[in-house]
């Protein structure tokens, strides 16, 4: 049976990419950086991993529950300010510089993903890569040397997945207004199945007729109606186990 509502495909989407970018860069900016023994490093590693890990599991909950999904979106998307608050504080606590947003170190960084699709023609964009060929696009900055570069390299990061998690959560709620939730989707598929089942009881109380059995699996007939071809509009008996099975009886 169908899914009412798609769930999962995380894996192929920019925010998640680049929200697993962010968490393998503060992970081994912490190691590098950050003394083992300070809160801040477990914080902002734990700020990182939940930006990544709430993605998917708000992207597995969408089966069942709108609800749930846009609210762990938005911890994801509350995890990365957080973390962007830490880099930001790591950058001023020690007097080292901070991009500005029409720098060119920033520019350069944001620009990732244009050079990348105007330099490979057998590709469509950064989403088709794995972790380690994405990673290695920006290794020049996510390996530097330098803390400020890093830190800076991972705000500008931080920056790109949150836009993207602000369009994704005003999706969802665009969604919910406009579709209703997973109950009230349940509710009008069962209705809509009710009502079909009171159509093929009232054609046979008409016609007199028994429901069909399926000339090829021998499964019942539904009563379905022809929406295009020369036999548009009309009705005919198509088996219940399509589409495995696409036995039809003619009415």
């Amino acid at each position: 049976m169908k899914k009412l509502r798609p769930s999962g495909g995380y894996r192929k989407t920019a925010s998640f990419q680049t929200a697993t970018l962010i968490y393998d860069a503060t992970y081994w900016f912490c190691e590098k950086f950050i003394d083992s023994r300070s809160r801040t490093l477990d914080q902002m590693i734990q700020a990182a991993r939940s930006g990544r890990q709430n993605i998917a599991e708000g992207s597995r909950a969408a089966a069942t529950s709108s609800q749930t999904e846009l609210r762990l979106i938005n911890v994801a998307r509350a995890s990365l300010e957080e973390l962007l608050l830490d880099f930001e504080d790591y950058l001023r606590h020690r007097r080292l510089p901070m991009w500005t947003v029409s720098s060119m170190e920033a520019q350069a960084v944001r620009e990732v993903p244009k050079r990348f699709k105007r330099d490979q023609s057998d590709r469509t964009d950064l989403t088709d890569l794995s972790d380690q060929e994405r990673w290695k696009l920006y290794a020049p900055w996510l390996e530097n040397e330098r803390p400020e570069v890093r830190a800076n390299a991972i705000i500008c990061l931080i920056h790109q997945a949150n836009y993207l998690l602000d369009q994704q959560i005003a999706a969802l709620e665009a969604a919910f207004v406009e579709e209703g939730g997973y109950s009230e989707q349940l509710a009008t598929a069962r209705l809509v199945e009710r009502a079909r089942k009171r159509e093929e009881l009232h054609w046979e109380s008409e016609s007199g007729d028994s429901i069909p059995s399926c000339p090829q699996c021998d499964k019942p007939m539904v009563l379905r109606m022809a929406k295009a071809g020369i036999n548009e509009g009309k009705q005919f008996w198509g088996c219940s186990g399509f589409p495995e099975c696409k036995g039809v009886v003619k009415i």
